[in-house]
């Protein structure tokens, strides 16, 4: 799918990443997931686990714990209770 996906991942110290994405891969409460641009709006909370950014054919990890990811029109916000990169 053509496009970038705006995304942001916010712990409460800071903010960690703000930008544009090919794709997030995170660790639902339900499962992993991932979310491309144009994806379907939806709101689950997250366990702990890895969540992968990918832009330009490079990957970014972070580690996180806890929190909720939120996909609308303009992309997906991730607010972690705790988030470091790895």
């Amino acid at each position: 799918m053509a496009g970038k996906l705006q995304f942001s991942l916010v712990s409460p110290e800071r903010e960690l990443f703000s930008g544009e994405v090919d794709q997030v891969d995170a660790p639902g409460s339900e499962g992993d997931f991932g979310v491309l641009p144009g994806h379907a709006p939806f709101m689950t909370a997250l366990r702990e686990g890895q969540l992968r950014l990918y832009r330009n054919s490079q990957v970014t990890t972070f580690e996180v714990r806890g929190g909720f990811a939120d996909v609308t029109p303009a992309g997906l916000t991730v607010l972690a209770e705790s988030a470091v990169e790895v």
